[in-house]
């Protein structure tokens, strides 16, 4: 049997013994996770971003896109802790809400950003475009990236149609990957 179903096999039967013990809550993240086909995590936990509180409306008077209470975003396919090999693809996911390209405003909708290594993020400020902080304005939701070998942190955020985070904020777990 290839090494990554058993793998794969192995993490469903270990996510069904931990709901059938009542102990789902404990992993809730990981679990997600596994459910959208993503990965467990072994490693430990990378520190958050630090971001800042988000508010309804601007100082300028804009009106922040309400995102859903259940609204998650989250990577398929990668987890805290891998090592990987250039290009990196990253496979972006989301629930609670869809997905629209830059400019469209739509309710209960957005489009991913990846953040690398980004430390702090304004969530009441549209989101800079550079190599930190990479737009998926066309509705994508999966890109593969170049990045220097070492180890890097990596997070998705959604943002609304003028590249502002929503209120609350849509952000996933902060993880750090290592590239060969």
């Amino acid at each position: 049997m290839n090494t990554s179903l058993r793998t794969t096999q192995l993490g469903l039967m270990a996510a069904a013994l931990l709901v059938l013990a009542g102990c789902a809550s404990k992993d809730h993240s990981a679990m997600h996770a596994m459910h959208h086909g993503g990965m467990m995590s072994t490693a430990a936990p990378t520190a958050p971003v630090q971001i800042t509180a988000s508010t309804p409306a601007l100082s300028s008077g804009y009106k922040k896109v309400a995102s859903a209470p259940e609204a998650k975003v989250y990577f398929l396919n990668l987890r805290n802790g891998a090592t990987v090999s250039n290009p990196v693809k990253v496979v972006f996911g989301l629930s609670g809400m869809g997905v629209a390209p830059a400019g469209v405003e739509k309710a209960g909708t957005g489009h991913h950003h990846l953040l690398v290594d980004v430390a702090t993020v304004d969530a009441n400020a549209p989101l800079p475009a550079n190599d930190q902080y990479r737009h998926f304005g066309l509705g994508q939701t999966e890109t593969s990236v170049e990045l220097k070998p070492g180890t890097h942190t990596l997070q998705l955020i959604v943002a609304d149609q003028n590249h502002i985070p929503h209120h609350p904020v849509v952000i996933s777990e902060r993880i750090t990957i290592t590239v060969k």
